[in-house]
């Protein structure tokens, strides 16, 4: 038999050896897999039964457990002395035969508790058979607001607020409360009112009734920032208004409170009669009514002048009115009205100019009341001015006017304006 040389029989010993290692690893490893399968299995299995077990025992309550104490009744047992018993998780047959039993028990203990505990001693609900505590209802008891503020005697339609200045903080407060004999005819409408602090206000504060009728009630409260010194100058404008469901406006009359010398009484309520516009007094030169309105797809201003008074003529001659559209300081078109004779003549008299939105706050009308000479060569006699516009152009109410036209376009906006002397 040939001799085999020394480094084959090496080779193959080496190649023995490690299949051999390969097998003896792969076996651990089966048997590891294999023992920690059943570790987790048997875990499992152990804890299955440990739940099942749990959800069979059933806790049973002996049925000389006493209730949940009430709270109003802690005045006969200290903190240490409340039972405490964890309710069942099941209801058996007894265990809510031993509930019944307790439910009956507490309504006895509540109703044997005295009436004069639970009138002053309020309490937290433990369960919903326990009241929560009585109100005194004679200490939030409020009495009708028509005792509280009820109108002096009289038929005229009167206005309460009240009028508060804090120097602190610069602040002046109105109060609105109700109106009083409101017009039959406005009974079924809509009552607002408007707020101005004149001269210088440059947008209204309005107030909505919460109710129609005779008495409507507003309870709302306006804060206007003002200076101490300029509030002795100020003057509180408060204009009702009557709205139907079709949005038409109807002036009721209006308020005016100067401000100088009446704040000394802060808080008080006060009543001031509305003021019709017959009944209002005019300026010194005279008052002049206004209609405005813009229709913005038209680029459109309307303007009806509609009556004058209190007037001071100098001759029988008449009077006119002169309406002139101002963009800066530029005039764009001057237009007059007839001559009506009186003093206090009704014009009626429209006309309308070309305006384009985005000249709405550049732009302003300037009216002239104008008594003719007999001799046309000579310039007619001028007994006022008026000028409606936005802020660069105008204050107080004749501002407001212009503001209400822009704000609400295609609506005529109707107002008195007193005239004053030209510039």
């Amino acid at each position: 038999m040939p001799h085999l040389p020394n480094f084959i029989v090496n080779e193959s010993f080496c190649s023995d050896q490690v299949s051999l290692a390969v097998g003896v690893s792969v076996g651990l490893l089966f048997m590891l897999l294999l023992a920690l399968m059943v570790y987790c299995l048997w875990r499992r299995k152990k804890g299955q039964s440990q739940y099942e077990e749990l959800l069979s025992t059933v806790p049973s309550v002996p049925a000389c457990s006493p209730p949940l104490i009430l709270v109003s009744q802690g005045f006969w047992t200290t903190p240490r002395e409340i039972p405490f018993t964890l309710p069942p998780r099941f209801m058996t047959q007894n265990d809510a035969d031993v509930k019944n039993q307790q439910e009956k028990e507490v309504e006895e203990v509540k109703l044997d508790v005295p009436r004069s505990i639970l009138d002053h001693r309020g309490s937290l609900s433990v369960s919903r058979w326990y009241p929560v505590g009585t109100v005194l209802a004679g200490l939030y008891s409020v009495p009708p607001l028509n005792e509280v503020v009820a109108p002096p005697p009289g038929m005229a339609t009167r206005l309460c607020f009240s009028v508060e200045y804090r120097h602190g903080s610069e602040q002046l407060m109105v109060s609105l409360i109700r109106l009083g004999n409101l017009p039959p005819r406005f009974h079924g409408n809509a009552t607002l009112v408007e707020l101005r602090l004149l001269p210088d206000d440059r947008r209204p504060r309005q107030a909505k009734a919460r109710g129609t009728g005779p008495d409507p009630e507003f309870n709302d409260c306006f804060i206007f920032q003002v200076s101490g010194l300029c509030v002795p100058q100020g003057t509180l404008s408060l204009c009702v208004l009557s709205v139907e469901r079709d949005g038409k406006r109807h002036a009721v009359g209006r308020v005016l409170f100067p401000l100088e010398g009446e704040l000394g009484q802060a808080g008080r309520v006060l009543w001031r009669d509305l003021e019709s516009e017959d009944d209002t007094q005019c300026s010194e030169l005279g008052d002049v009514q206004i209609s405005l309105s813009y229709s913005p797809a038209l680029q459109r201003l309307s303007v009806v002048i509609l009556r004058a008074r209190g007037l001071h003529l100098l001759t029988e001659a008449g009077v006119c009115v002169q309406v002139s559209l101002q963009i800066h300081t530029q005039v764009v078109k001057i237009k007059r009205s007839c001559v009506v004779k009186g003093v206090n003549p009704h014009f009626n008299h429209r006309m309308t100019f070309k305006l384009r939105p985005q000249h709405l706050d550049e732009a302003c009308l300037r009216f002239e009341l104008q008594e003719p000479n007999d001799d046309r060569s000579e310039p007619p006699a001028l007994l006022g001015v008026l000028v409606l516009g936005p802020f660069m152009y105008a204050r107080g109410q004749q501002l407001q006017h212009w503001m209400d036209m822009v704000n609400t376009p295609q609506e005529t906006i109707k107002l008195w304006h007193r005239l004053s002397r030209a510039a």
